[in-house]
């Protein structure tokens, strides 16, 4: 039997809670994000967002609200939100996308109710289906039918439409691509690509100054600007 909670002091250190408040605190349950990069919906509502104070009122408002996580309603309080979702309260027009700050930490960024309609999504694989058809796997368990005349890598990104899936936008990892940082020295910040080298980027930031990280720390978001709003 899954447990439906766990110790805070055991939590990933991307949730940005108290770990000492209290002894427990609810598990999400297994979905759309990696347990380091998502946390509960009714975490998020309660701690990052201070919505509510208790647990059983965040049930009321999952209940008797409209929650939406990528544009579609939500009521389990234990449903995984994490990095690059949509969260929209209607009622009290208020629309965030969960990013990661400079000490890698989830949190909500404010944006516009005009862009919760869109998310990248980075492609972690790709799978041929039958009658040539490509299906394109990415980070947030979305497998997506694409056209098979264009190539996609893994490491480029895809602006998907919410919630229809649609594709919007194709952005592919190169020089001038720009990356937002998942890992590395400067974790939650941009950069531009300059380089790459194998399994490293090297990448410029605002100020000027060039530096060198994982691949897998850049997630690409931009071909010549940011197609999301983001923390300069």
């Amino acid at each position: 039997m899954v447990k439906r909670h766990l110790k805070r002091l055991t939590v990933p250190k991307s949730w940005e809670i108290r770990k000492k408040e209290n002894t427990f605190i609810i598990r999400p349950n297994p979905g759309m994000h990696k347990f380091s990069l998502g946390m509960p919906l009714s975490v998020v509502l309660r701690d990052l967002l201070k919505l509510a104070n208790t647990m059983r009122e965040v049930k009321y408002i999952l209940n008797n609200q409209e929650i939406l996580v990528d544009n579609v309603r939500r009521k389990e309080n234990h449903f995984i939100t994490g990095f690059m979702d949509t969260l929209s309260i209607p009622l009290i027009k208020k629309y965030y996308r969960i990013l990661l700050n400079k000490k890698g930490e989830l949190y909500m960024k404010s944006i516009k109710d005009s862009e919760v309609g869109v998310k990248p999504c980075r492609v972690i694989g790709k799978t041929i289906l039958k009658n040539k058809k490509v299906q394109i796997n990415l980070e947030d368990s979305r497998n997506i039918i694409v056209d098979d005349k264009v190539r996609y890598s893994i490491g480029d990104s895809l602006i998907v439409e919410l919630p229809s899936q649609k594709v919007k936008e194709h952005i592919t990892l190169e020089k001038g691509s720009v990356i937002f940082l998942i890992g590395g020295k400067h974790v939650g910040g941009t950069g531009t690509i300059v380089d790459i080298k194998d399994k490293k980027v090297v990448y410029k930031l605002k100020s000027g100054e060039q530096y060198e990280s994982l691949k897998d720390y850049a997630f690409v978001i931009g071909k010549a600007k940011a197609s999301i709003t983001v923390d300069e």
